[in-house]
């Protein structure tokens, strides 16, 4: 349920933070709001808000770079950046430094709360005891943690998530719209750019520790096999 879950919405635009307040509201959320990028600092640190709707374009910080000050703080809350700006850059950097989603503007109301339940469903703690093991790689996700040959891998929650999938099914090529699905939360329209990017951030960390893992089916997906 959704009831005691708290949404912090930031934007500099006090008629777009009313609207989204109420609409969340509305739909079952507690909200509260910020217009800069030092209130919403402020906000995030006091009250540990369970979600964050993010403008990138804020008259202080930029959204970005709050995100990467809480993700500096220790900080995992799930962000969805929201803006005006679709260039594919714009949203691999905004996904790459932490963000879970990446919303541009003009949007629906009722898309935008499908998109923050999604966020908040995948955000959600697997079973404790699950630990799962392919070759030498042991995920735990009663301790967050993943060890490849002894060594500790330190992953983002996003590429935690995407190996914990791939490695529920070895062996198996997982396409890159079911990725999108289970991983991400995204239907039909997700960004495949996305998956891609976050995949070579997992070569890049598991590969210097051992044989490759991660093999790519070209225009279908991934399949992690020893």
């Amino acid at each position: 349920m959704s009831g005691n879950q708290r949404v912090l919405v930031v934007d500099d635009e006090a008629g777009i933070r009313d609207l989204m307040r109420t609409a969340l509201r509305f739909h079952g959320f507690d909200a509260a709001v910020a217009g800069t990028g030092a209130e919403a600092l402020l906000e995030a640190r006091r009250h540990r808000p369970d979600l964050v709707l993010l403008d990138v374009m804020l008259p202080d910080l930029d959204g970005f770079e709050v995100c990467r000050m809480l993700r500096a703080d220790g900080d995992d809350v799930p962000v969805i950046f929201l803006t005006a700006r679709d260039a594919p850059a714009d949203t691999v950097t905004g996904l790459s430094i932490g963000g879970d989603d990446y919303v541009t503007k003009p949007f629906s109301i009722e898309a935008l709360v499908a998109r923050v339940r999604a966020v908040l469903r995948r955000a959600a703690p697997h079973p404790p005891d699950e630990v799962l093991r392919v070759a030498d790689v042991e995920l735990d996700s009663a301790t967050w943690t993943v060890h490849r040959a002894g060594t500790e891998v330190d992953l983002s929650p996003t590429e935690f998530r995407l190996l914990a999938h791939l490695m529920r099914n070895a062996g198996r090529v997982v396409s890159r719209a079911e990725l999108m699905r289970d991983v991400w939360g995204w239907g039909e329209h997700g960004n495949p750019q996305v998956v891609e990017t976050y995949i070579s951030y997992l070569r890049r960390k598991l590969d210097p520790l051992g044989p490759p893992l991660i093999r790519t089916r070209r225009g279908v997906g991934y399949a992690l096999r020893p």
